[in-house]
């Protein structure tokens, strides 16, 4: 895994229609109208934040886990458009993968958009990130996100059951996602 290449400057991912780029304070409206949404969150283990101040002392948190080299959150942004969150995290250096998440506004869904991003992270994690596994954990009845996975080369490994404990949702099942590097350039 190349952590120098993942966290040394902030990288900025593009496709056609996105970009993936770090959020800034100038996104607060954004990334409030996202985690005000408690649809968004439906089958997440986060809590929907309906405070102003709460959502802006985020923003930083995303720098300041950026800075520590333990997660990175970049904002999806369509037409100029903050529209959702994609993260990559858990990195383990020692068995070579990380996880990853996200999520997009409600007006967005069934875009392709999710989609979209997922493919760009991955091209950057494998091929520039060198990393070799790549996993999602979903909840069971997280249907969409599920069909974002497989259609992103995503295999299905099994389900946790009642494995971990999300804020809001108390101890749930998962469902584990993954995609090897091999997999990826095949």
């Amino acid at each position: 895994m190349n952590m120098e290449t993942i966290f040394n400057e902030f990288p900025i991912l593009k496709s056609d229609q996105l970009i993936l780029k770090k959020v800034e304070e100038n996104d607060f409206e954004g990334v409030f109208a996202i985690y005000n949404n408690g649809r968004v969150f439906e089958y997440c283990g986060i809590i929907p934040k309906h405070n102003k101040d709460t959502v802006k002392k985020m923003i930083s948190h995303f720098e300041r886990d950026y800075l520590k080299r333990t997660r990175i959150k970049w904002g999806i942004f369509f037409n100029d458009e903050l529209v959702g969150i994609i993260e990559a995290f858990d990195f383990n250096q020692k068995v070579n993968m990380c996880t990853i998440g996200y999520f997009l506004a409600e007006s967005y869904w069934g875009k392709g958009i999710a989609t979209e991003a997922v493919r760009i992270l991955l091209t950057f994690l494998f091929m520039e990130g060198n990393v070799n596994r790549i996993q999602a954990e979903v909840m069971p009845q997280n249907e969409s996100s599920k069909k974002v996975l497989l259609k992103n080369g995503f295999m299905y490994e099994g389900t946790l059951r009642q494995a971990t404990l999300w804020s809001g949702k108390g101890i749930v099942d998962l469902e584990i996602y993954s995609i090897l590097r091999e997999e990826y350039i095949k």
